[in-house]
This record gives C-alpha cells, structure tokens and sequence, in this order.
C-alpha cells in the first residue's frame, strides 16, 4: 500500500462518521485500514480501526490504486472484492496470527464478512474450513517447533495458539499419527544420524 503525500487528512469530523457509521458522509469519501488492506464506506457496520491505522480518500478507486481492497460488507463504489482474494487474505492473516485465539467470529469480523458466509466460501475455495485450516497451520508449526527439544510440549503448545496441552497433544497425534513427544523423539533421532554420517 503506498504512502502518498497527497492523503486527504483524518479530521475528528470524518473520525466521528466512521465511528458512528455516519451514512450522510458514504458520497463525501472512503477509508481504509492498513491493518487489514480493505477500504470502507464510512457507514460499514465492521467494528472500528485503530485511528492511527485509518488513511482516507475521494473515492474507492483512488483507494484501489493505493493498494486497498473493497470491503465485502459495505462494498465500497458497488465493487465487490472476488471471493478467491477474499479467502487469501483471510489465509494471510491465520498465517501470520496462528498463535494468537482465533474463530469464525473474529475471522469474519476482521475481514469484513458474515462468520456463515467466511465458513461456505472458504470450505469451497479451500476444501477446509476456517478452523480446520487454524488446525492445520498450527500444527505445521509446531513440527517446526518441535525440532527445538529445549522447549516443553506445553510451552510450544502455547506458542502455536493452543492453550490446553492435552488438546494439542490429542489433535497433533490425530493429525501426524505420533504424539509432540513421539515426533520431536524422530526428528532428534533423524538429526543425530544425520550428525554421524
């Protein structure tokens, strides 16, 4: 997302519009977060951006140019951002946040859709859902993790987003076929070997 100098400035008045949803204002300009990359309509219902992360423009296509994308909620200009972008963003974002708690709700609401929606479209794109992709990553994760014996099997629990160990211990056995302590016994046995030849 470019950074132009020509920014039209966030004054309190269009600070109290986005807050407070203002609908009088969606034809005077549009804002987007760079946070998330999607611009909205003043009037968009999503739950609101950091001010610091807010830059505002004339129009929807000058926030395009600047690299935003429209809202899939409030559908700034009648443009609607295709679903395949849609659902690689949301994909961008678990990559980059598996750590931290994730659900449909939150997914949904930091991508500007409806949690029913995000679960049909992504199950159609991905061929999982949301929460199974969540799974997905966090366990990859905790394979490369795992390759570090310093570190509990709590502890990297914890560090791949799960907050109840037994749980990690149950899905990563269900998803690898051996347990974290199992597989990080492998891959120390698959490192010493290969320090021996």
């Amino acid at each position: 997302m470019q950074n132009n100098q020509d920014d039209i400035q966030l004054t309190e008045e269009r600070w109290q519009a986005i807050t407070h949803n203002d609908k009088s204002y969606d034809d005077l300009f549009i804002y987007a977060v760079t946070s998330t990359g999607i611009c909205c309509r003043p009037s968009c219902k999503s739950r609101d951006p950091k001010k610091e992360n807010i830059r505002i423009f004339n129009d929807v296509e000058e926030a395009i140019a600047n690299g935003f994308r429209p809202c899939k909620r409030c559908k700034p200009g009648g443009i609607r951002l295709p679903d395949e972008e849609w659902i690689d963003q949301i994909k961008q974002y678990i990559n980059a946040n598996y750590h931290n708690p994730l659900s449909l709700e939150i997914l949904a609401d930091m991508c500007h859709g409806s949690p029913y929606h995000l679960q049909r479209t992504f199950k159609r794109i991905v061929g999982q859902t949301p929460m199974e992709y969540i799974q997905h990553i966090r366990i990859l994760n905790a394979m490369k993790k795992l390759q570090n014996v310093e570190k509990s099997i709590a502890k990297i629990g914890l560090e791949v987003g799960f907050s109840n160990t037994s749980y990690f211990i149950t899905l990563f056995k269900n998803k690898t076929g051996f347990t974290p302590k199992q597989y990080q016994k492998i891959v120390l046995e698959e490192q010493n070997n290969e320090k021996k030849q």
